[in-house]
């Protein structure tokens, strides 16, 4: 793991690596990163509560489609999926829209950013039943280290539960090859 807040240079430098890869890989879908969000659009959306880490994350990369199970969301997307914040009846896990923002989903379940500590978290290995689970795991200390060392390294394929048989035929971890980021 690296540091809570790697360097935007590490994050910039992997960005345009896969976004260079992409542009060779006419069989990768297209869709699978995002732009970039500018200042305005930024400024706007931190007076609306967006976390700025979340918001600095997406000056660099406005979401990414890693792959069917894994998602981390650009601003417009991210907005959108903020009832997974709310309580939910019978969950014994501390959902609140003021300590946690939503910014993607790992195998059907949200992942949050935490508003106070600035981690993001989750429990991608319990899918659908998430709210079920006793409690948050720490993904990673922040925005870009879980896209830096969890969904832009080898380490994706366990994170997404992809099936050995289904590794070679996964545009995610062809972008990751072709960019370098991977064996």
């Amino acid at each position: 793991m690296t540091s809570a807040s790697p360097g935007p240079s590490r994050l910039t430098e992997t960005v345009d690596a896969l976004r260079t890869a992409l542009a060779q890989s006419p069989d990768v879908l297209s869709f699978t990163l995002g732009g970039t969000i500018d200042e305005e659009t930024a400024a706007a959306a931190e007076a609306d509560g967006v976390p700025r880490e979340f918001l600095d994350f997406c000056r660099v990369l406005d979401g990414a489609s890693c792959g069917p199970n894994v998602q981390l969301f650009g601003l417009a997307e991210a907005e959108e999926h903020q009832f997974y914040c709310g309580p939910v009846v019978d969950s014994p896990l501390p959902l609140s829209p003021e300590k946690l923002y939503c910014i993607g989903m790992v195998n059907e379940a949200p992942v949050f950013l935490d508003r106070a500590g600035g981690g993001v978290l989750g429990n991608p290995e319990a899918g659908g039943d998430w709210v079920d689970a006793e409690r948050f795991e720490q993904l990673a200390p922040g925005v870009a280290a879980f896209f830096l060392d969890r969904l832009a390294t080898a380490d994706y394929a366990r994170l997404a539960e992809i099936d050995d048989e289904l590794l070679e035929y996964d545009d995610w971890l062809k972008l990751l090859r072709r960019a370098g980021l991977t064996g």
